[in-house]
C-alpha cells in the first residue's frame, strides 16, 4: 500500500520529529541554538562516515574498516605535518591518500580475491586499529598547528560552526553523484541485481572497487575533521563511530541487500542517532543506557529494512 510504503521509507524523519519534541518537553535547554550547533557539529563526523558506509552497502557489500581507517589515516596525516614538517594541506592529503588506498585494497580483495566483505573488512579493521596503537604507542597526539585545527574550531554567522556546512556540501555532492550521474546509476544497478547489471554490460568489479575506494577516501576526510574538532588523536580514535555509522544509513533507507536508498534518508539517520545521544545526555540518562539504546536502534534499523524488502517483494 502506498501509505505503508511512505511510512516505511520515511520512518526516520517521523522518529526524528518525535524525539525533538520529546526532548524539548523534558529539558528546556534542548531546543536552543547552542544545543543545535553542538548537534550539527557532532553530526558532521558521523555523517561523513555514514556516507562512507553507504557506498559499499549500495553495491551489496559492507565495510567494517571505515572507523579504523578514520583513526589511522588521521594519525598519519597529523604526523606527516608534525614530524616531517609538511604544510597542513599536504599532511592532510597524505592521510586522505592513505585512507583511499586502504579502500582500494578492500575493493580488490572483495572483487579479485573473492573474499567476503564482512570478514575481509573486519580483518582490515583489526590491522588498522593495531597499527594506530603502535604508531601512537598509547599516547595522545596533540601538537597541531592553528591551520590544522581551523576547520574544527572556526565559526561564522555569529557563532555557527563551519564543520556542518562541509557536511551539507558533502551530502549535496553525493546526492548529485547518485541521482544524476551514470556512475550513481551503476551503483544502484550493481546492488539491485548483480547478474542483470553484468548482462547489461556494467563492469561489476570496477564499480565495487570504486565504491570501496570512495568509501576509504571519505573515511579519511572524516578522520581529519574529527582530529581537527577534538584537537587530539587518541590510540582508539574513531572506534566508537563504527556501529552508528552503519546504523545511520540503514535507518535512513539504505538496504543491507544493496541497490536501494536515498542520500537524504542517510542524513535523517545521522541526525536521529546524534539527537538521541545528545538528548539522553541533556536529560541526565547514564551513559551505559545510551549505549544500550544505540544497540536497540540498530536492531530497529535492521527490522525496518526487512519490512521494506518484504513490502517491495510483494509488489
Amino acid at each position: 500500500m502506498p501509505t505503508k510504503d511512505f511510512l516505511l521509507n520515511n520512518i526516520v524523519w517521523f522518529m526524528l520529529i518525535a524525539l525533538v519534541v520529546l526532548f524539548s518537553l523534558m529539558n528546556q535547554y534542548f531546543f536552543t541554538a547552542a544545543n543545535f550547533q553542538n548537534i550539527l557539529t557532532q553530526a558532521t563526523v558521523l555523517g561523513l562516515l555514514a556516507l562512507a558506509a553507504a557506498l559499499p552497502l549500495l553495491v551489496g557489500e559492507i565495510d567494517l574498516s571505515i572507523a579504523g581507517n578514520l583513526g589511522l589515516s588521521s594519525a598519519i596525516g597529523a604526523l606527516a605535518s608534525i614530524e616531517l614538517g609538511l604544510p597542513t594541506f599536504a599532511g592532510v592529503g597524505v592521510g586522505v591518500a592513505f585512507a583511499t588506498l586502504v579502500g582500494f585494497i578492500n575493493g580488490l580483495c572483495v572483487t579479485k580475491l573473492r573474499m567476503v566483505s564482512l570478514i575481509e573488512t573486519l580483518g582490515m579493521m583489526i590491522i588498522l586499529q593495531g597499527a594506530l596503537l603502535a604508531i601512537t604507542k598509547g599516547s595522545t597526539i596533540i601538537s597541531f598547528s592553528d591551520a590544522y585545527i581551523w576547520v574544527g574550531q572556526a565559526t561564522i554567522l555569529g557563532g555557527w560552526p563551519v564543520m556542518p556546512f562541509f557536511l551539507l556540501a558533502a551530502f549535496i555532492l553525493m546526492g548529485i553523484v547518485l541521482k544524476r550521474t551514470v556512475f550513481g546509476r551503476k551503483l544502484y544497478a550493481t546492488g539491485g541485481n548483480t547478474d542483470a547489471a553484468f548482462v547489461a554490460g556494467i563492469r561489476i568489479d570496477r564499480i565495487k572497487i570504486a565504491a570501496f575506494t570512495l568509501s576509504g577516501m571519505i573515511a579519511g576526510i572524516a578522520g581529519y575533521f574529527l582530529a581537527s574538532w577534538q584537537i587530539a588523536i587518541v590510540s582508539d580514535q574513531g572506534s566508537g563511530f563504527l556501529l552508528y555509522s552503519i546504523a545511520a544509513p540503514i535507518l535512513g533507507g539504505i538496504s543491507v541487500f544493496g541497490g536501494r536508498g536515498q542520500v537524504w534518508g542517510i542524513l535523517g539517520g545521522v541526525f536521529l542517532l546524534t539527537i538521541i545521544q545528545t538528548g539522553l545526555s541533556i536529560v541526565n540518562v547514564p551513559s551505559f543506557y545510551v549505549e544500550m539504546i544505540g544497540g536497540v536502534l540498530i536492531f530497529i534499523a535492521v527490522a525496518v529494512d526487512a519490512l521494506r524488502v518484504g513490502a517491495n517483494g510483494r509488489r
